[in-house]
């Protein structure tokens, strides 16, 4: 059967698509070529991993508790859809800054976890949005199962701040906040920080593009699931 057009991914999830794939080389060149960390040398370059993951992963997850929320209001399966895509990339961003931070920590404090504060947490973000899944996967009814997740979408992101202010609230082995948003404060060299921005440029390319296409997936599933 012949696909319409009306049924393809638009013009926009393929630009974001192709820009995050084109720079993505241009971002790991980057990378390679800012000067090492004065403590840490070249390990930190991990760095241009790990936090694009950890944020991009916050950010999914607030875009999926803002469109549970719109969800809950408006009761429009398509802000439903967002949310479902937004908390499966983010899924994938997080556990990329867990595997990342897991990396760094052997070399840095000699094994791979440790029940810190910023670990601790961040694991308990993963969990509980891989229980969103789960939830999802357990209801058939397809009302009652958008408003189960929406609660979960809610509740779950109230550990995103907590995640990022543990290594402040709390006595941490995990170095505070290179980009700390509380205060502005930017603790590390210009060619590193530039270098980080434009990799946070990349996977939010990558993001968006991830998210609408995904969300056309789940349009399709469920008209699928309607027939």
């Amino acid at each position: 059967m012949t696909v319409q057009m009306k049924d393809r991914p638009d013009t926009w999830t393929w630009l974001f698509l192709g820009l995050g794939l084109a720079l993505l080389p241009v971002g790991l060149y980057l990378a390679l070529a800012a000067p090492p960390d004065a403590n840490q040398g070249y390990l930190a370059r991990i760095m241009y991993l790990h936090v694009p993951g950890a944020w991009l992963g916050y950010l999914a997850f607030f875009v999926t508790f803002l469109y549970s929320l719109l969800y809950l209001f408006r009761q429009d399966p398509r802000l439903d859809r967002v949310a479902l895509a937004s908390a499966e990339i983010g899924l994938v961003f997080m556990g990329l800054a867990l595997v990342t931070g897991m990396l760094w920590a052997r070399p840095t404090w000699g094994v791979y976890w440790t029940w810190e504060p910023r670990l601790t947490t961040t694991a308990i973000l993963f969990a509980v949005y891989v229980g969103y899944f789960l939830l999802r996967g357990a209801i058939e009814d397809p009302e009652l199962r958008r408003k189960a997740a929406a609660a979960v979408g809610i509740l779950g992101f109230i550990n995103v701040p907590i995640s990022y202010m543990s290594v402040k609230w709390w006595r941490s082995l995990h170095q505070t906040q290179s980009i700390d948003l509380t205060t502005g404060k930017i603790h590390m060299a210009p060619e590193m920080f530039q270098a980080l921005l434009f990799n946070l440029l990349v996977f939010t390319l990558l993001y968006l593009g991830f998210l609408r296409f995904r969300a056309f997936l789940a349009a399709l599933e469920a008209r699928k699931e309607e027939a």
